[in-house]
């Protein structure tokens, strides 16, 4: 290896698994950064230069879960382990001849929270230049994970068909904003209906997005708002939430209509169980609710990216408002992703990472 090769990088790693929300300092700490020695690069690997950090609230759910590690649906991260997320990362050095240093790469979900990291040629993606100078972090967002969790939720795991009501709880967030332009732009919904947690919130879902109405969930009105939204009921609700909204829409979701769940965040930093006073409204209705990962998906995922990146690049589906990007160094990661949590974000959050 050339002696100018960094041979070190800080690190974040979990060394304490939270039963609430995770702590950021002091002797309880979720995580710890270290600076850890890189291992020699071995055939087909790369060694990067962490450009951003894809922030999404599922990676809550990487580091404790009532889901056992064995049915986990990726590979979760063990206590001693480096903290995973998406990244968008520089090669500086290549051991694959499909990269060359400055080659730019992604990766859903097995990069790491560090300045630096090894990964494999072979699941790492080519980021490809985006049309009308789109910025290469949508690949992170809408045209990355949360694009493509929108677009198989609604049309596999919710079944939406042009004419259809539907509702999306998260409006605002990095899925959400994307599923509602989808269901209005590219799959002929009737009539969109988000949720979202605050007026102002609700402001940009329906004046950016196109959404007919927004409700905001915190309000003491939230249950008469949203029955009033949707006077003919729901055929299909996408759910990033669970708790108290997924309670409310189960009261208004048509007879064998569908409810897509593609998050539960209400719940990710809570140790009670979440509480359904109406889930006999699912037998009473016959509705199906339907989880579902987005990476069942991928031999789908050209076809569907072909057609978000062409609704982008000509106006069909609007994204200059879609991220909030942050600059910051490594010691503040913890602390960025963590505003996912309180509502601290429009669209995707997404860190660019100062060395």
């Amino acid at each position: 290896m050339a002696s100018s090769t960094p041979s070190t990088t800080k690190q974040w790693v979990l060394v304490s698994e939270p039963t609430g929300a995770p702590v950021l300092s002091g002797p309880d700490a979720t995580f710890k950064l270290q600076t850890v020695t890189l291992p020699p690069l071995k055939e087909g690997q790369l060694l990067c230069k962490v450009r951003y950090f894809s922030n999404d609230t599922g990676l809550r759910n990487f580091i404790q879960s009532t889901v056992a590690p064995e049915r986990f649906y990726v590979p979760t991260v063990p206590v001693g382990s480096p903290m995973r997320s998406g990244i968008i990362a520089e090669v500086i050095e290549s051991a694959s001849p499909t990269y060359k240093p400055g080659d730019l790469v992604m990766d859903f979900h097995l990069g790491t929270w560090s300045e630096l990291v090894v990964l494999e040629a072979a699941t790492s993606q080519t980021l490809a230049p985006l049309p009308n100078n789109l910025p290469l972090t949508h690949y992170l967002g809408a045209f990355g994970a949360s694009g493509l969790a929108a677009y198989t939720g609604l049309k596999f795991a919710g079944g939406a068909k042009p004419g259809d009501t539907i509702v999306i709880s998260a409006a605002a967030g990095a899925t959400g904003s994307i599923a509602v332009q989808i269901a209005l732009k590219l799959m002929g919904a009737k009539r969109v209906v988000g949720i979202a947690g605050s007026d102002e919130k609700c402001a940009y879902v329906r004046d950016q997005l196109g959404a007919h109405a927004c409700i905001n969930y915190k309000s003491p009105t939230f249950i008469d708002d949203l029955k009033a939204a949707t006077p003919d009921e729901v055929d299909v609700y996408f759910d990033n939430v669970g708790g108290h909204v997924l309670d409310a829409m189960l009261t208004r979701v048509k007879r064998h209509g569908t409810i897509a769940v593609c998050g539960a965040v209400s719940g990710y930093n809570s140790d009670e169980p979440m509480k359904l006073r109406n889930w006999f409204e699912l037998i009473s209705s016959r509705i199906t609710i339907r989880g579902f990962i987005m990476l069942d998906y991928m031999d789908k995922a050209p076809a569907m990216l072909q057609e978000l990146i062409g609704a982008a690049a000509d106006g069909t589906i609007k994204l200059q408002d879609n991220e909030t990007l942050v600059e910051a160094r490594i010691e503040e990661q913890p602390e960025i992703w963590m505003r996912l949590f309180s509502g601290g974000n429009q669209g995707k959050l997404i860190t660019k990472l100062i060395v």
